[in-house]
C-alpha cells in the first residue's frame, strides 16, 4: 500500500486510538487489512476482514476462525518476505 491510510477506533475505555492500514491482502477472495499503532511504541498488528455491508460500504471485521487468521498471516509473511520486509 503505497499512500498511508490511517483509521481511527475508539477504545474499550473511549479513547481515540489511530491505526495505520500497513497492508492490504487478499485471500480466497477476500480482502483483509492489517493495521498497526502510530506510536511505534507497539509491535502488535490486527487483522481485520473486510466485509461488504447490504449498503455496498466496506466494514471492518474481526476474524473469529484460528483456520481463517493462519491463512491470513501465512499471506501476510509470503508478502513481508518477497518484498523484502524483514530481510532489510
Amino acid at each position: 500500500m503505497e499512500d498511508k491510510t490511517v483509521l481511527k477506533f475508539k477504545d474499550e475505555e473511549g479513547n481515540v486510538v489511530e491505526l495505520e492500514a500497513v497492508a492490504e491482502i487478499y485471500v480466497e477472495k477476500k480482502k483483509y487489512l492489517i493495521l498497526a499503532p502510530l506510536d511505534d511504541e507497539s509491535a502488535d498488528e490486527y487483522v481485520y476482514r473486510v466485509d461488504v455491508n447490504k449498503d455496498g460500504q466496506e466494514e471492518l471485521n474481526a476474524i473469529d476462525s484460528d483456520e481463517e487468521f493462519m491463512k491470513v498471516k501465512k499471506e501476510y509473511k509470503n508478502l513481508l518476505y518477497n518484498e523484502g520486509g524483514l530481510n532489510e
